[in-house]
């Protein structure tokens, strides 16, 4: 289950661990609180019809009875929950099913939404069995509300196309950015960069988001038409990434960047920002890390790698960014479903 689905990163590493464990034999019913059209369509891409609640309330960071009611008859009957997003966990935690494993997955930061409500959260903690923490602050926020660190573990997500042959046609050098034209992705940050440049290439923005006519009127601000163009989501950015000079995340808030390791593991350069899990991500040099909210800085890190006065390392990267292949992933979440159905949930029983 997950609080909202929509386009994003999250939904989608769900959807492809589902589909992967589908075709070893594990069936998965799919609930969610919110859900957008192209969400809908996005699931049925992978194979999924998605029973919505609709609410006014944005789930992903609400605690909402009336979530967890509309949940409660809809959790019986299965193996295992796994619930996505605070709205979600916190929804199945409240009314859980005894004898039913409860696993959580986070994949943002909690202090993205303002406020938390710590309070409130700390009251479920316990009825966790196991905590997918998909950044070090979601890690700390679940240890702050009282989940035990022995059922905490690092959160990870599928990446797809790390072999993507180029998309023909493409400009080179270009700058890349994929990921949704939303706030925390921050794409308003690499225009402001881009018209820094003193001789940008063409910037491609892949995506789709509540910043989409934003952005747009920005770049004609700014007189980077002839620069910066939108391609829309696409379902294979494997392709476009592929044979690019550098992959631009300028991300104000990112625990787990789906893009990022999908360009290292296409050997491409990365320049990310120091937020979250940014840090651990391109460690060792696998990528550029400069400041959030700095479009000079980062400027001048992707003047420095179109230059190659930068280069990370990204033998190391692509290596690096191999452990999160499909396959991989969904064994991980196998074995951890497997272990905890035949252990039972004592919390939730208690």
């Amino acid at each position: 289950m997950v609080a909202k689905l929509e386009l994003g990163g999250a939904q989608l590493s769900l959807l492809r661990i589902a589909r992967a464990l589908a075709a070893r034999g594990h069936q998965t019913r799919l609930l969610a609180g919110n859900a957008t059209p192209e969400g809908v369509a996005l699931a049925r891409a992978y194979g999924f019809e998605v029973e919505v609640m609709g609410s006014d309330n944005d789930l992903q960071w609400a605690c909402d009875p009336a979530f967890a009611q509309w949940l409660a008859p809809r959790l019986r009957g299965g193996d295992l929950i796994h619930a996505h997003m605070l709205g979600a966990w916190w929804a199945a935690a409240t009314v859980g099913v005894p004898d039913v494993p409860l696993v959580a997955s986070e994949h943002n930061s909690y202090g993205w939404n303002q406020q938390p409500p710590w309070a409130t959260m700390a009251g479920v903690a316990e009825r966790i069995d196991r905590f997918y923490a998909h950044g070090p602050d979601a890690r700390a926020g679940a240890l702050r509300i009282g989940v035990s660190g022995d059922r905490i573990r690092r959160g990870i997500s599928p990446v797809v196309g790390m072999d993507a042959a180029p998309r023909p046609g493409l400009p080179l050098p270009r700058i890349m950015f994929t990921g949704r034209l939303s706030p925390d992705k921050a794409p308003d940050v690499l225009i402001d960069a881009v018209a820094m440049m003193a001789s940008p290439p063409p910037v491609l923005i892949l995506g789709t988001g509540v910043m989409r006519e934003q952005l747009r009127e920005q770049v004609a601000r700014l007189r980077l038409q002839h620069l910066v163009t939108f391609p829309g989501w696409v379902d294979d950015p494997g392709a476009w990434v592929v044979g690019a000079s550098v992959q631009a995340c300028p991300s104000r808030d990112e625990a787990f960047s789906q893009t990022a390791v999908l360009a290292m593991g296409l050997g491409v350069p990365v320049v990310g920002t120091n937020v979250d899990g940014f840090p651990e991500t391109l460690a060792d040099g696998r990528g550029v890390i400069v400041a959030a909210e700095d479009p000079q800085a980062l400027a001048i890190a992707l003047e420095r790698i179109l230059s190659r006065r930068s280069r990370p390392d990204t033998a190391a990267a692509r290596t690096w960014a191999r452990q999160f292949e499909t396959e991989r992933v969904a064994s991980v979440y196998e074995q951890a479903y497997t272990e905890l159905i035949a252990s039972g949930s004592p919390e939730l029983a208690a």
